[in-house]
């Protein structure tokens, strides 16, 4: 009897110690439909918000809600300079504790840290790095005949989302990351030079295209 209760208590503990959570996965509108679902072992609940800026102007905002990894808990960022993507998570650890949304996250201090970014066609200037911006990073990308670099510094969550399998394959942009100081090498681009309206457009649609390889790792 006491070995049959014994194996009861094994099949049913992991069901009831399981975490409820809401659960939104946004689409490319940035809208979604909220359920519930009964997260992994070693998660949290968790509300994840999205926020793009370039000019002073927000172009995104996508909200959503998921199951985490205590990792993913944390403000992230990518800095083009003109251009930056916010990420801010607020999770926490009973069921169905993530029903609001995450604060929209704020541009932090200065950390000393400083990597390479590209104005126009010349990657040869600086940017100071943000709060735990604490990679450089590299991304470039041929669109309409012409190869599109933009460098600035990121977070460890982003260099290890655009790393991700799940969006391997799905374009053909290379984005690299790297620690330490100007590590993500200046240099001039070899393609015709662009207006700078084109310029500055196509940083944007560069951050915007990040943003949505970030977005399709987090809430997948």
């Amino acid at each position: 009897m006491q070995i049959f209760v014994l194996i009861l208590g094994i099949v049913l503990l992991p069901k009831a110690c399981a975490l409820k959570c809401y659960e939104c996965i946004p689409d490319l509108s940035g809208s979604c439909a909220q359920t519930t679902k009964e997260c992994p072992s070693n998660t949290q609940c968790a509300s994840v918000r999205i926020a793009s800026y370039a000019g002073g102007s927000k172009l995104v905002d996508i909200k959503g809600k998921s199951c985490a990894a205590a990792e993913e808990c944390v403000q992230a960022s990518i800095n083009f300079g003109g251009a930056r993507t916010l990420i801010t998570s607020k999770c926490c650890t009973s069921d169905l504790c993530n029903s609001q949304d995450a604060p929209e996250g704020s541009i932090s201090s200065p950390n000393g840290k400083k990597c390479f970014q590209c104005v126009g066609n010349d990657c040869t200037q600086t940017l100071n790095c943000n709060g735990n911006e604490d990679h450089c990073i590299s991304s470039a990308m041929t669109a309409e005949g012409q190869k599109v670099t933009v460098k600035g510094c990121a977070s460890k969550l982003i260099c290890s989302s655009t790393q991700s399998p799940q969006i391997t394959g799905i374009t053909a942009a290379e984005i690299s990351c790297c620690q330490g100081d100007l590590c993500n090498s200046a240099g001039m681009t070899t393609t015709s030079q662009p207006s700078s309206t084109t310029a500055g457009t196509t940083a944007v649609g560069r951050l915007l295209f990040v943003t949505t390889l970030i977005s399709l790792v987090l809430f997948s």
